[in-house]
């Protein structure tokens, strides 16, 4: 028995070593990036909690542009990695370019709501309590910063065309390092701008966005000059600008495809700013106190999130060359590795929880808030690892429906619900309502399991 299970979740040297390729540095990546979001974040917060909370709901608005971005592209990477699997460099190219007309619309879209709804949207989250809070002053932090930092949705846009693409052909390194040299100047740029260093005026929250659009810039150059240099190696990036139409078969295989992952990611997103915002009617210091946890999380998940890329990228490179048997066989392991890591790392994380909050400029209440919903996110871990690699399983077979109804329709369907009543209608403290809402995804992964076993994901969507 033992060596049935070893058999099917524990892979050998080699299987380790070729998903830490492909994962660590992407892992590398995102915890420097998560790092220096968390010294900006306390940097930020060192000005004070309005300052903090305004940035904070600027940015849960702007993850709704980064997971459309996100889930336009990587809906039709789907197909660039079986391509890639199945070596073919022309259909790798038609990808490209149709992810760079969806990728323009949806920045297109973007800049049209934040600039004439940003106010409206901001204010959703300004709720009145008991627990104090200039909430003007919040409201003003958060345009100031809103306005500068929509500067940087086309260098993010152009920059994941290229940067989604040498990942769905397993090249990470290259976007690691320009996702590193991005998050330095990020973080130098933060330090000397917010404060107002070498003579330079203090900018405060506009020096922080400033900094996140000059970073955002850089990373787009590195990419994209890479990329050009070695299009030699990289076959596929010749002559991808010969033409930017792809064939209207494509377009429609691709968009009927891809359609629900983007929706799947822009309702998605959609549900867990909704989330951010029911949480926020119990005042500013819950808004603040939740924009640490977030912050905090997004350093420890480093890993499973890594692994659902590897996923990814692993899986559908091998169900593009139609080898089924491996695609099961490393998916097993993947998912019992990122479950197994995730245990770990969460342990580590509830015993820390309270020495995060400490290094923020705020005051008690919202200090404690976030120590405890660290503590709840330590817990659920080995959960959201699961559910994340399990999404991605399911995605890489081309059931992006499937992941629709899984992913973005149970959070409206459920967990918006379970908190908007818990926060509307109860008296329980926030740390518990954040509990139960992750608590109702135990029924998704139950659901995960069954699809994961049952194998509808086993299909390869290029070989015609």
């Amino acid at each position: 028995m033992l060596r049935v299970i070893k058999n099917k979740y524990i892979g050998d040297k080699k299987f380790y070593k070729m998903l830490l390729g492909v994962a660590f540095p992407i892992m590398i990546q995102n915890g420097i990036t998560n790092f220096v979001s968390l010294l900006d974040n306390i940097m930020v917060g060192r000005l004070g909690t309005e300052q903090m909370s305004g940035v904070a709901i600027v940015n849960q608005l702007m993850f709704v542009f980064y997971l459309l971005i996100f889930g336009g592209l990587s809906g039709v990477g789907i197909f660039t990695a079986q391509y890639f699997g199945n070596n073919d460099d022309e259909g790798i190219r038609n990808t490209f370019r149709y992810k760079m007309w969806l990728g323009f619309i949806i920045v297109a879209i973007s800049l049209f709501v934040f600039l004439y709804f940003g106010k409206d949207l901001i204010g959703l989250y300004l709720n009145s309590s008991s627990d104090g809070g200039d909430l003007e002053a919040t409201l003003k932090y958060g345009l100031k910063y809103l306005r500068v930092v929509l500067f940087m949705l086309p260098p993010v846009y152009f920059g994941q065309l290229y940067i989604s693409t040498l990942r769905e052909c397993g090249e990470t390194f290259v976007p690691m390092v320009a996702a590193v040299v991005a998050v330095v100047i990020n973080l130098v740029l933060d330090y000397i701008l917010i404060f107002g260093i070498f003579g330079i005026p203090a900018l405060g929250v506009i020096g922080a966005a400033i900094a996140t659009v000059v970073a955002r810039y850089v990373e787009m150059i590195i990419v994209v000059f890479w990329s050009i240099k070695n299009r030699d190696t990289h076959t596929y990036f010749k002559g991808i600008f010969k033409t930017i139409l792809v064939p209207w078969k494509l377009v429609k295989r691709y968009f009927l495809t891809g359609i629900m992952l983007l929706v799947n990611e822009g309702l998605w997103s959609v549900g867990v700013a909704v989330l951010a915002q029911a949480y926020s009617l119990r005042g500013l210091n819950v808004v603040a106190g939740y924009n640490i946890a977030s912050t905090i999380n997004n350093i420890f998940s480093i890993v499973f999130i890594a692994m659902g890329d590897a996923v990814a990228i692993i899986i559908g490179q091998y169900l593009g060359s139609g080898d089924m048997k491996k695609a099961r066989d490393a998916d097993n392991k993947i998912i019992a590795f990122a479950v197994a890591s995730s245990l770990v790392i969460g342990i580590i994380m509830l015993i820390t929880a309270p020495l995060f909050p400490e290094i923020y400029n705020t005051n008690d209440t919202a200090k404690l808030i976030a120590t405890h919903l660290i503590m709840v996110q330590a817990f659920i871990m080995p959960k959201d690892a699961f559910l994340h690699t399990t999404y991605f399983t399911i995605r890489a077979g081309g059931k992006t429906f499937i992941t629709f109804l899984f992913d973005s329709v149970f959070m409206v369907a459920v967990s918006v619900p379970v908190a908007f009543v818990l926060t509307r209608y109860t008296d329980l403290y926030i740390a518990v309502i954040f509990a139960l809402v992750h608590a109702a995804d135990l029924i998704k992964c139950i659901i995960g399991f069954i699809l994961v076993y049952k194998g509808v994901w086993v299909k390869n969507i290029v070989e015609d």
